[in-house]
């Protein structure tokens, strides 16, 4: 997917750049797979749990197969489609029962094309099928974590996993953070790397973009007063004043691994992120 870039009318139009979309072939979504997703403005129980979150336009709320259980029935590809809670395209599949539902787009996945899941799937693009059946070096996204559960890994714009060996049962997969992890060989996961790859691209150009996406501004804790951020307060424009940087929280910053010494899942990390 290429981008664009806008003749400045306004100051803020001057870096804007958007996306073309060229591979959406429809507009608007199948009814029957969407709803209105509910506006919670970052907060839980009326809490805020995540801050700068709030506004945002009006959103429906796409039904994604994350688990591609419909298993050994074939599907067309109906029509590519834009999805507003997601950076990565999404797919409309009819099968041939009448049943219609949604996937994750990857990369050179076209209308008409059919698709599979199941131990009978080929290897081909958008086709889902066990690790235990994916040959070595192929990229992989939508995987599971457990099998029957749904794909929990790789399911970004430009995203996918590469499967590097497969060792007693599980197979090991290279995530795009660069971690080396085990995965049991009968999850599921579709082949391909997923689409819409420049959307890491897209330069916002204005702030009025982020509001519509309901991202608010970020104020630094140096503007702040003591109470509401450890860097606040001081006489005029002053540094932090500790020796290094700390959360609203008071958790140290840049560099502190924050990540649970004793964790469940650390048995399956071969090798950690970069």
């Amino acid at each position: 997917m290429k981008l664009k870039s806008y003749k400045p009318v306004t100051p803020t139009q001057r870096f804007k750049t958007g996306l073309i979309f060229e591979e959406i072939t429809k507009v608007g979504s199948d009814k029957r797979l969407r709803g209105i997703l509910p506006k919670k403005s970052g907060r839980s129980a009326g809490k805020v749990v995540t801050r700068h979150k709030g506004g945002r336009q009006k959103r429906f709320l796409r039904e994604i197969d994350f688990k591609r259980d419909k298993r050994d029935v074939e599907a067309r590809v109906a029509a590519i489609e834009y999805d507003p809670n997601r950076t990565v395209n999404i797919a409309l599949l009819y099968y041939q029962d009448g049943e219609k539902r949604y996937i994750l787009a990857p990369v050179d996945l076209k209308v008409g094309d059919q698709v599979l899941s199941g131990e009978k799937a080929q290897v081909k693009v958008g086709h889902s099928m066990p690790l235990a059946r994916v040959p070595i070096g192929t990229v992989v996204h939508n995987v599971e974590l457990t099998p029957g559960k749904g794909g929990q890994i790789a399911r970004s714009a430009g995203g996918g996993a590469t499967l590097e060996a497969k060792e007693a049962g599980y197979a090991h997969l290279k995530l795009p953070s660069g971690e080396i992890r085990k995965v049991n060989l009968k999850c599921l996961a579709t082949i391909g790397q997923l689409g819409n790859l420049d959307w890491k691209n897209v330069k916002f150009g204005k702030a009025g973009r982020k509001r519509h996406l309901g991202i608010k501004p970020t104020v630094r804790g140096v503007a702040m007063d003591p109470r509401s951020h450890p860097h606040g307060g001081g006489e005029g424009r002053s540094g932090i004043g500790m020796s290094s940087p700390k959360s609203p929280w008071g958790k140290p910053t840049l560099g502190k691994k924050t990540r649970k010494k004793k964790k469940p899942s650390d048995k399956w990390i071969i090798k950690r992120r970069k």
